[in-house]
């Protein structure tokens, strides 16, 4: 909009200006949209390659030698495609940090991939950097979001995050199960680990299906549910150890997990189409009322009142603002943890998984959360006189 020294713009100026916005955001969505979709690829071809990793591992390298390959190459492909993507510009600096971020961690893929095919690194240490890269990756879903001001669009949004953050607990948990069925053992520690991805996923679930059409509400209680066969295994996993049975209750395990992800995957796929759909019905909204620059904009809702109108798409808004919020402190949180695991593994010398494990135990003893024993060690880590090693 040009404004003329010594003028004020009159109404058809903001019109223009108004249409101008609309279209730019409209096309910032579609093109978030597809990063989305090609976010959502690599993640999935990297839970395929996590799990076919951890099988390899368990089986010292018996098993899954040709799906390793296969994954690993669906991996890279994919990842070829998301670099094109990123290559395109991109809104804010919180977003291309994010970015930043999951590109360093897939730059050790290569040295991960490595340390597999050399059993140099235990199925646990696998599962946890798989999952560290993974995580990275799955943060820059919800900063995509900063730009959605309509409330049916953002809906889609959040609906589309939490199916992919539940999906991502379902492979953790397979691995986990695998991971405990092939050795013929859990401890303590890992039935912990299992039943809180257990409850993670369920609760983001729960937040998947409140915005939800009938028909996918259907689709995914009759595909994306654990089966009478996975629960059997949940029990047993939770509360007494496996029969030596050569790993055949391990590769059931994984079998039913990997159905159950497939369905999810596919339901993913759903809720992406719905979204750029949404987006597109908006976009062709805005095309057909291009020409009303000069009638009431009310109009368009005859039969609504503004106020309530207003206050509607206000709530909905918040109610959605709080749903993304709850999830990034989750990935927040998490991210704090991997840092007190860092200081921990430095100064004490201790592997990935003693860190964790010892995070575990100060935050039982203390009867706080893991995240704030993880925040009040980074407050004191400059403090410590503990050289790397004692």
């Amino acid at each position: 909009m040009t404004i003329v020294a010594g003028s004020s713009p009159g109404a058809t100026e903001w019109f223009q200006r108004a249409k101008m916005l609309r279209e730019e955001q409209l096309g910032r969505l579609a093109q978030l949209g597809a990063l989305v979709n090609g976010i959502s690829r690599l993640v999935h071809m990297l839970q395929c390659e996590r799990g076919a990793s951890n099988v390899w591992l368990c089986s010292q390298g018996k098993l899954y030698a040709p799906e390793c390959k296969a994954s690993r190459a669906l991996v890279d492909e994919n990842l070829a495609v998301l670099h094109l993507q990123f290559n395109e510009p991109l809104p804010g600096s919180a977003l291309c940090e994010r970015i930043a971020s999951a590109l360093h961690g897939l730059e050790t893929l290569t040295v991960l991939r490595d340390g597999v095919t050399g059993q140099r690194v235990t199925a646990p240490q696998a599962m946890e950097h798989y999952s560290r890269i993974l995580r990275h990756l799955l943060s820059i879903v919800p900063q995509l979001s900063d730009s959605i001001d309509d409330p049916h669009i953002a809906g889609r949004f959040v609906a589309l995050y939490s199916l992919m953050q539940g999906k991502e607990l379902v492979g953790q948990e397979r691995a986990l199960g695998a991971i405990g069925f092939t050795q013929g053992f859990f401890d303590d520690e890992t039935r912990q680990r299992l039943v809180d991805r257990i409850d993670g996923q369920q609760a983001c679930f729960e937040v998947f299906i409140s915005h939800c059409t009938p028909d996918v509400q259907e689709s995914f209680t009759l595909n994306c549910l654990p089966g009478l066969e996975t629960e059997k295994l949940r029990r047993e996993a939770c509360t007494r150890q496996p029969p030596a049975d050569n790993g055949d209750t391990a590769l059931k395990w994984f079998a039913l997990q990997t159905a159950r992800l497939e369905h999810l995957r596919t339901l993913e796929e759903v809720a992406i189409a719905d979204l750029m759909t949404a987006v597109e019905e908006r976009r062709c909204s805005e095309n057909l009322h291009a020409d009303d620059e000069h009638d009431d904009i009310l109009a368009r809702f005859p039969d609504r009142p503004l106020l309530p109108l207003v206050r509607q798409q206000a709530r909905e808004i918040e109610q959605l603002s709080r749903q993304l919020a709850s999830l990034r402190d989750t990935l927040e949180e998490r991210k704090t943890i991997d840092k007190a695991k860092s200081v921990l593994m430095t100064h004490q010398n201790l592997s990935e998984e003693q860190a964790w494990t010892t995070l575990r135990k100060m935050a039982m003893d203390k009867n706080q959360r893991m995240v704030d024993i993880a925040r009040a060690l980074l407050t004191v880590k400059n403090l410590w006189k503990i050289p790397p090693g004692e």
